[in-house]
């Protein structure tokens, strides 16, 4: 019996240490030829160029991407609420990469990969951002180790304030519309500060897939995706039981849509 306790704690130990080897091996590898993002401390995205009527609303937009930049600290609590409920709801308490998250992604994979369905990703706030910011958007298991490597470091150099600034006005949300200023004026026709939770879920349920879950093309799956992020928002304790319903039953209005001069 002790024999046989023995080899297998002697069969555990030398199977950790060589996964951990291997660990190491593929950062190491990795880590030699990664982009510097030191930029990312003073980034700030050009922003397009609109023209307006004498009512003051705007007519059009010169310009093939629509950007606007908001300081994180202008951000309302619902929206941030929102988009962590949607995408990282451990976003505080982690260094760049969720090992809970991922656990959970590989069960659910199992999951999926058995019933047919599509494979998820766990891609942290932080990864993201080096993603947009740093690499390609090709699905390999080379650019998923960069993203880990990058997403410790930037971590370790910029605030959780700076990478969330980052993610927020960077997202890629549809309609042509980088981050949360932009596209709360392309769907709504308001400021950022002024959307209620509902629409906050709404721009917090795109960046997964902007394509199919556009509100102009799909609105019954995008309001399924957006009151999947109310009951997250709920579920993590950033509003209420009546918020939560309230929010559920609201209409939203979809802005008509805007002529964009591509300048190009």
């Amino acid at each position: 019996m002790i024999k046989n306790f023995n080899r297998l704690l002697s069969f555990i130990l030398i199977t950790s240490f060589f996964a951990l080897f291997l660990v190491f091996s593929l950062f190491w590898y990795f880590s030699s030829d990664l982009p510097d993002f030191a930029f990312l401390k003073t980034y700030k995205p050009a922003v397009s160029t609109k023209v307006y009527d004498i009512k003051g609303d705007v007519i059009a937009d010169f310009s093939r991407e629509r950007r606007s930049f908001i300081n994180i600290d202008q951000v309302p609590k619902r929206v941030v609420s929102a988009f962590l409920s949607a995408e990282d709801k451990n976003f505080y308490k982690h260094p760049g990469i969720d090992a809970i998250g991922i656990t959970r992604a590989v069960f659910k994979n199992i999951e999926n990969f058995v019933t047919g369905k599509r494979l998820e990703g766990a891609s942290t706030i932080t990864q993201q951002v080096a993603k947009n910011f740093l690499l390609t958007s090709d699905v390999s298991l080379a650019r998923k180790v960069k993203e880990a490597i990058l997403a410790f470091r930037i971590e370790k150099s910029l605030s959780k304030k700076r990478i969330l600034e980052l993610y927020l006005n960077e997202i890629y949300l549809g309609e042509r519309s980088y981050g949360i200023a932009s596209a709360s004026m392309t769907y709504f026709d308001k400021s950022i500060n002024d959307i209620n939770f509902s629409e906050a879920a709404l721009l917090a349920a795109l960046p997964k897939a902007p394509s199919k879950y556009n509100p102009y093309r799909n609105y019954d799956a995008v309001k399924q995706r957006k009151n999947w992020v109310l009951k997250r928002m709920y579920e993590n304790k950033f509003i209420t039981k009546k918020q939560l319903e309230t929010s559920l039953k609201y209409k939203i209005k979809l802005k008509k849509r805007l002529l964009i001069m591509d300048m190009s």
